[in-house]
């Protein structure tokens, strides 16, 4: 985990960076409460009955022009209480130029997707968490660590629907948590690493066994403090 006396040893700009993105969390999160709302409800406006499992909104959330996708959704098995949790991935238009799929025996069907991070949520409707999965959680395209955090400033939701505050909120939370979420990518595939070594035989990444590979617990007002604290 980044711990705040390693901000310091970030670069300036992506202090600042990261500052101005929880500059924008903070504001959409007020839009949102001043109405009453928060990103979870949101996502589930108009959407019916929740269901565990179900994806909200209906359909997802797409950006045809960055390639950045979301959903919410909620089930059991994390060993936390949460209310659901938010999954952000990036299809392969939207990838820089180089990176591959890695070799696993979930073949690609030339549907790529990455999943970047997930971002658990209280019941109300506030961010508590970040946490990495296994492939087959998400049925993802399975891509090295490197790959992954070269997919983070990619992620950029710029649609209406299902709101403009969250689809901005979410795209900020990944940029004021990158320091934590390089480190959570990295921890996954660590894991993904030493459950192979352990098992030796089957496919990892498939082991129903191996479900949450990195958790992070996060508070924004306490990260924008540390991050100002680095500035000086």
């Amino acid at each position: 985990m980044v711990k705040a006396d390693n901000f310091e040893r970030l670069p300036r700009p992506q202090l600042e960076s990261m500052l101005a993105a929880g500059d924008e969390v903070v504001e959409c999160l007020r839009l949102m409460a001043e109405n009453g709302s928060n990103p979870v409800a949101e996502v589930l406006r108009d959407q019916g009955t929740f269901y565990e499992h179900n994806h909200y909104p209906n359909g997802d959330v797409f950006d045809r022009h960055s390639h950045a996708q979301y959903y919410y959704h909620a089930h059991r098995g994390a060993n936390w209480v949460e209310h659901g949790h938010f999954h952000a991935f990036l299809r392969a238009p939207g990838m820089p130029d180089g990176v591959r799929p890695a070799k696993t025996k979930h073949p690609s069907d030339g549907e790529d997707v990455a999943h970047l991070v997930a971002i658990s949520m209280d019941d109300h409707g506030l961010p508590i968490r970040l946490f990495t999965v296994n492939r087959w959680v998400t049925d993802e395209t399975w891509y090295r660590a490197r790959d992954v955090v070269a997919m983070l400033d990619r992620f950029l939701v710029d649609n209406a629907r299902p709101s403009w505050a969250v689809n901005r909120w979410i795209g900020a939370m990944l940029r004021l948590y990158k320091p934590q979420i390089v480190d959570l990518i990295r921890r996954r595939d660590a894991a993904v690493a030493a459950w192979a070594a352990k098992k030796r035989n089957g496919n990892v990444f498939e082991d129903r066994e191996l479900e949450v590979t990195a958790v992070a617990e996060i508070f924004v007002e306490r990260q924008i403090r540390q991050i100002r604290r680095a500035l000086g």
